[in-house]
């Protein structure tokens, strides 16, 4: 049964919404003319709830004065403790009618009805005068028990609501016409305050058509004024502002970069390529020099190409890491060697080398300890030492690069994990780099949730200090 309903509905009320959203998505209604349909629909049905329930909160008014009327009556009877006089309802000329039995045999004791009951009809009972009379009246009825001189009596009341009725149509007419004054207006106005209320908006909408890459930095949305949902809005849109012109002035940089790192080798690249075109093939030591030279700058040039590409991948969110579980100790071992051959005039120590578990990409953190060990031996000079270690503690793998180099300033150590970023006094002194190293380093440690310390002295030395978090259970 569910499902026959279900199949029913989606054959028949589904394509019928889908039809009507389509033919609302097809009319273009501002903010504001929206606003005032709402407005227009509320009071519509408001209305409609209000003058069908008016009537009966006028017939319970009305009904309140009769009824007060009634307990007067009543409470005479009560007082009189005597056979009843000729004024036993004084108010038939106000509409009350009354009709007095006794409770006991149901017996008529008076009677001042001057019509009679022929139908009724919901809370007012329509009576008529006689059988031939086309007028009727609209009457309420209530009963009452009392007693006088222990005899108990029922009185029922007729209250006569004709009159009543007949002034609530011209009453109801001129409320309705008071209703549709005050809802022209209010829409009318609302309108006008709707406008108002939007501006930020449309303001919003002048200043985005004003944006473009050159006036990225300049141009921000209006916050000023009282706060409210839009002025949110506004500072959310600036904040958004804020970390684009960020992005694209790291992007810009970092292209101009990248073009300036390349540029080089390509015209050392081209020099030698238009000597050997010129005479170079015939002389064998400029044959020689100029191949080392082409050779030499083209590994430069793949090395900056492949840690561009490695950077790329991190800012597109593609770079992706084969992490696994082994020993820190091994790899470090074998840096340790390689640095040994390749540093020869440097002292190459190794305080600590302990045994410590990893979770992690074991290329990926052999590349970036490279990068801190390649450092060392290019800011360092014959002579001057190297540490390299291994510990763990208490479960972390801590891995430590120290030298007694050039050093570094403090405004350096801000600025060393900055793409392209290279000291002053660096430059000045020709070690060859690209100041990319560091920020791939960081980049790696950071995807296997470690840390890294920088200490450093000018002219005295630097170290890093790598702490890879030991292995959690949930790995």
């Amino acid at each position: 049964m569910v499902e026959t309903i279900r199949g029913f509905l989606q054959k028949t009320i589904l394509p019928l919404r889908r039809r009507r959203q389509e033919i609302a998505g097809g009319i273009r209604l501002s903010i504001t003319h929206r606003i005032a349909v709402n407005y227009l629909k509320l009071l519509f049905v408001n209305g409609i709830l209000f003058f069908l329930i008016f009537p009966f909160l006028y017939v319970n008014a009305q009904q309140s004065y009769y009824t007060d009327l009634s307990d007067r009556i009543v409470k005479n009877l009560e007082e009189s403790k005597e056979n009843f006089g000729v004024e036993v309802n004084p108010y038939t000329a106000q509409g009350v009618n009354m009709i007095l039995y006794e409770a006991d045999d149901n017996r008529e004791v008076y009677n001042d009805l001057n019509y009679k009951i022929t139908n009724y009809g919901g809370i007012l009972k329509s009576y008529h005068i006689n059988n031939s009379d086309p007028d009727h009246r609209f009457v309420l009825d209530k009963e009452s028990k009392f007693k006088i001189a222990d005899i108990e009596y029922r009185a029922i009341f007729y209250y006569n609501m004709t009159s009543d009725i007949s002034r609530m149509g011209p009453f109801m007419i001129n409320l309705i016409f008071l209703y549709l004054v005050i809802t022209f207006c209010i829409i009318k106005e609302g309108k006008k305050n709707n406008v108002k209320l939007l501006e930020p908006i449309q303001s919003m909408s002048a200043t985005v058509n004003r944006l473009t890459v050159n006036n990225l930095h300049s141009e921000r949305l209006n916050v000023e004024g009282t706060k409210n949902e839009l002025k949110d809005l506004a500072a959310v849109f600036n904040n958004m502002l804020d970390r684009i012109e960020t992005s694209y002035e790291s992007q810009k940089q970092f292209v101009s970069n990248a073009s300036h790192e390349l540029r080089t080798p390509i015209a050392v690249i081209q020099g030698y390529v238009n000597m050997l075109d010129r005479w170079g093939s015939k002389d064998q030591a400029i044959l020689e020099e100029s191949i080392d030279a082409i050779k030499n700058e083209a590994k430069s040039m793949q090395d900056l190409v492949e840690k561009l590409l490695f950077l790329s991948r991190h800012d597109k969110k593609t770079l992706k890491l084969e992490k696994g579980l082994f020993n820190m100790k091994p790899v470090v071992e074998e840096m340790l060697k390689e640095t040994k051959l390749v540093a020869i005039n440097r002292n190459i120590e190794c305080p600590f080398l302990e045994d410590v578990n990893v979770y992690g990409d074991k290329q990926a953190l052999k590349q970036a300890i490279r990068v801190f060990i390649d450092n060392a031996v290019k800011y360092t000079v014959d002579g001057d030492t190297i540490r390299i270690y291994c510990k763990n503690i208490r479960g972390d793998c801590v891995i430590g690069v120290e030298d007694t180099g050039i050093g570094m300033t403090r405004k350096d150590m801000d600025n060393i994990f900055e793409r392209f970023y290279r000291s002053d006094h660096v430059r000045d002194r020709k070690i060859d780099g690209h100041g990319l190293g560091l920020s791939i380093a960081k980049l790696i440690i950071m995807s296997h949730t470690g840390r890294i310390k920088v200490r450093s002295q000018y002219t005295k030395g630097t170290s890093f200090i790598v702490t890879i978090p030991r292995i959690r259970i949930n790995e």
